[in-house]
């Protein structure tokens, strides 16, 4: 297959470099800024010479440090599903929700918590990825993912029908037990909190396996997205879903199970990565996982300061900025097709 039919250029290392000193930057400012002042000098300490009967140590050790980890994991994670999904819908719109993998994980916390009464942390977090993988393996599966002749208007149908069923299923729960789910409002918010730090390897190690599974199809996304054309380069398009489908599955259920569902960041950052790097998934899936990171790093301190004592989720913050883009997205999109 031609480097040239598929638009394949030179990485974009300079893009990728500015993405990642971003990413450090927000991660430095995740450490100082908080919704509680602490003075730079024991935030410092904390990581230099950390005193485990100062509070404000305490604080930025154990809250702040792996709340930082959990929003760059997210977001990459959301970033390269995002991308996935975008690819095998062949739609600039679609976003990790479209499969009900977020649906899903809140039915089973949701189920779980009715029936086991409060349920750890640890335990959230399994349900959560439990049930949006076996949401996102029913939505493949319906929509066909695993047939040889796949087709994409077929898996979004597949995707809002499970979306719809499951969520009536939440909200009955929801409306019947008001006073047993406090636990799973708080998640279902969509908020980067800190988890524990055996959570957040697991997490890493699962990202990094869903990221290695969706670069290894990258030319088999970038052929497909030709039609046709990418059959005829000997593009497979059975493999190329089932691989896709189950990395999208990994990838969306680990960011879900961290932070609760957030809309939108799986929209956004392929939206910007392809306006920076062209369409070419070899460059575009990293460079979304980049960009994911430092949209949910950016909406996670706005929103611990955008209230003062207070916080504000970081899915409403992403709202606040996703919506616009996909607004525009959709606009443009109208018009070319007009």
């Amino acid at each position: 297959m031609s480097s040239a039919a598929l638009g394949l250029r030179r990485p974009p290392v300079a893009i990728w470099l500015i993405g990642l000193v971003v990413l450090a930057v927000l991660a430095v400012a995740s450490l100082f800024i908080g919704s509680q002042g602490v003075s730079p000098g024991t935030v410092v300490a904390s990581i230099t010479a950390f005193d485990v009967a100062d509070p404000e140590q305490v604080a930025v050790r154990l809250l702040r440090v792996p709340r930082t980890f959990v929003g760059i994991l997210a977001g990459a994670a959301l970033g390269a599903a995002g991308s996935l999904i975008q690819a095998i819908t062949r739609n600039p719109l679609a976003e990790p929700g479209l499969l009900g993998v977020n649906s899903g994980a809140a039915a089973v916390v949701a189920t779980g918590i009715l029936a086991f009464g409060e349920v750890s942390i640890t335990g959230l977090l399994g349900l959560a990825f439990l049930g949006g993988a076996v949401a996102g393996v029913a939505v493949l599966l319906l929509g066909g993912a695993f047939r040889a002749t796949a087709d994409p208007v077929r898996l979004v149908l597949a995707g809002a029908a499970m979306s719809v069923a499951v969520g009536s299923f939440v909200i009955a729960l929801l409306v019947s037990y008001p006073a047993r789910f406090a636990t799973f409002r708080n998640w279902d918010a969509g908020a980067v909190l800190p988890r524990p730090w055996e959570l957040i390897g697991i997490a890493a190690l699962l990202t990094l396996i869903g990221a290695v599974a969706a670069l290894a199809i990258s030319r088999s996304l970038d052929a497909l997205a030709l039609g046709t054309l990418g059959r005829a380069f000997g593009a497979s398009v059975r493999r190329t879903w089932i691989v896709s489908g189950v990395a999208i599955v990994i990838l969306c259920g680990t960011a879900t199970a961290l932070t609760g569902p957030i809309a939108f960041l799986g929209l956004v950052a392929p939206v910007l990565g392809r306006r920076l790097v062209g369409p070419s998934y070899a460059f575009l899936l990293p460079t979304a996982m980049i960009l994911g990171a430092d949209l949910l790093l950016v909406s996670d301190i706005i929103g611990r300061v955008v209230v003062g004592a207070g916080e504000v989720q970081a899915a409403i913050v992403m709202a606040l900025i996703g919506g616009p883009v996909f607004v525009a997205v959709a606009r443009r999109k109208r018009m070319v097709s007009l």
